[in-house]
């Protein structure tokens, strides 16, 4: 007689990619991850520098379990980019800010419908979802911030080793054709252009974007939507007082934070990337705090 085989439980969740073409022709894949039943909130989710989207997917998967679908964007020059910088290949904050995220947000929509759209990232992901929003503040329902914070040299403990990386970072771009984060241990091979806006707002302290007549500084001081902020209690590149000059150009935003240990993180040290293998406590503050902010933003609407 046959022994009867364990049965294997249906994934809670469906996952689909999306191609994705840039208004500049640029081509990309779009990662979705969607709770099988009722899907309580959409994230649209930006990664760090050098990072390729589906390193997230635990961080998707974690979400889609309490109700959230999730997409996950592909940088220009990361992962399933169909570009890579070079010397005759470049690109800015101004490529990623007005060709790629405008396509893959609309593939998104296309996918999702009306459902309320969150912007959210993980480091650079994070400060670059956050300009994103001060430029169509009434196209998203708030903010989530992970791991992340203003790269002001001033802000960190090795602010002078920080400082001095922010001239030659766009030095060694210049003389290479694009910086081999991937040969000295940061990042990923990174255009020119996007080092160059990096750095400046490394330097001084405050966000803009080479060819985008924008003053992003004043439109972070007019956002008032919700935001979140995950700190990981040991990350030197993510600090407190990093993430404090952050939200401090955002006086409007209605803030929560938090800040998580190993023992938030079943053991896993609380740094700047190793939560992503343990995203569960991530996945559980991002869902309750997106159901709790939308609650309110609804009382508000009837009270109105």
């Amino acid at each position: 007689m046959q022994e009867p085989q364990p049965s294997i439980a249906a994934p809670a969740f469906e996952s689909s990619i999306l191609p994705i073409t840039a208004t500049d022709g640029a081509k990309a894949e779009l990662l979705t991850v969607a709770p099988v039943g009722e899907i309580t909130g959409l994230l649209y989710w930006l990664p760090a520098m050098g990072v390729p989207a589906k390193h997230y997917l635990p961080l998707a998967e974690a979400l889609a379990a309490h109700g959230v679908a999730v997409a996950l964007h592909e940088w220009r020059g990361i992962g399933s980019s169909d570009q890579r910088a070079g010397r005759h290949n470049d690109w800015a904050y101004r490529e990623l800010l007005q060709d790629d995220l405008p396509a893959g947000l609309k593939a998104v929509r296309e996918r999702f419908g009306t459902l309320p759209c969150w912007l959210g990232g993980h480091s650079l992901g994070a400060q670059l979802a956050t300009l994103y929003a001060s430029l169509h503040p009434r196209d998203h329902s708030g903010i989530v911030l992970v791991a992340s914070g203003s790269p002001y040299w001033r802000r960190f403990r090795q602010r002078y080793l920080i400082g001095l990386s922010y001239v030659l970072a766009p030095v060694l771009a210049r003389l290479m054709g694009h910086l081999p984060g991937r040969r000295i241990g940061f990042g990923g091979n990174e255009a020119r252009g996007v080092i160059a806006d990096w750095a400046r707002s490394g330097r001084t302290g405050r966000y803009a974007a080479a060819d985008m007549p924008v003053d992003f500084e004043a439109r972070l001081s007019e956002l008032t939507l919700p935001l979140l902020g995950l700190r990981m209690r040991d990350d030197w590149l993510g600090p407190e007082a990093s993430l404090a000059w952050l939200l401090a150009k955002m006086p409007g935003a209605r803030c929560e934070l938090h800040v998580l240990g190993p023992q938030d993180l079943a053991g896993t040290p609380a740094d700047h990337f190793a939560w992503m293998k343990s995203p569960e406590a991530v996945a559980v503050r991002v869902a309750r705090w997106m159901a709790s902010a939308a609650a309110i933003d609804a009382r508000n609407a009837a009270a109105s």
